[in-house]
């Protein structure tokens, strides 16, 4: 069964975020509040964990997986950034932004889109994420929680718990999350391109 910690959203516990990594870091799929909607997240480097999202989410391997990164330097190591993508990060993130970047060497091939050779990655604005980033010190392979046949991510601990008990390590209540998800911009062409429109203002990318 799925373990439930209480975190503060503004004010994390030390205790229970260290806790919460030390189930990361052995290879626990944990559910957790951001900026934009609760997602699956655990650490990149344990193969096992994509089988278990996918299988929760209900995806093949075609589905673009998302880093969740501590900041815009993180995404750099992560992912190839040339000057103009640069300033666009730069002025979005921390934010409810995922955006679609061609990966770097430094990602397993299993964790990139099979033929775009791409990923997602973002910065949440989130003080529980960003902890549990600093604590990991490294990043986190996620996934917007939401079920098949759902129109929208699930944005209650409890039920998140009582539907996914068997299939989660923890589960974070940090109080209402929401259901907005992310902003999904693809960077990898000359323009920026809109994926999904969600949280984050379009302005900032001439989409509006």
């Amino acid at each position: 069964m799925a373990q439930l910690f209480h975190i503060h959203p503004e004010h994390p516990q030390p205790r229970l975020i260290k806790q919460a990594a030390e189930i990361a870091r052995s290879g626990g799929l944990i559910a957790l509040p951001t900026d934009a909607a609760y997602s699956l997240a655990g650490v990149a480097g344990y193969a096992p964990l994509l089988d278990r999202i996918r299988s929760i989410r209900g995806v093949d391997e075609r589905h673009h997986f998302t880093l969740m990164c501590r900041d815009l330097s993180e995404i750099a190591t992560y992912a190839r950034v040339d000057n103009s993508q640069y300033r666009l990060l730069k002025a979005t993130t921390p934010g409810s932004y995922t955006f679609i970047l061609e990966g770097t060497k430094e990602l397993p091939r299993r964790l990139l889109h099979p033929k775009r050779k791409t990923i997602g990655l973002r910065v949440p604005d989130h003080p529980l994420a960003l902890a549990l980033l600093e604590e990991l010190d490294e990043p986190l392979l996620t996934s917007t929680l939401i079920l098949p046949g759902f129109d929208a991510p699930l944005a209650d601990a409890d039920e998140i718990r009582e539907r996914l008990e068997k299939l989660l390590d923890l589960v974070i209540d940090a109080g209402q999350c929401g259901t907005a998800m992310t902003t999904v911009i693809n960077l990898t062409g000359a323009q920026p391109e809109l994926v999904r429109a969600g949280q984050g203002p379009l302005a900032p990318f001439g989409l509006e």
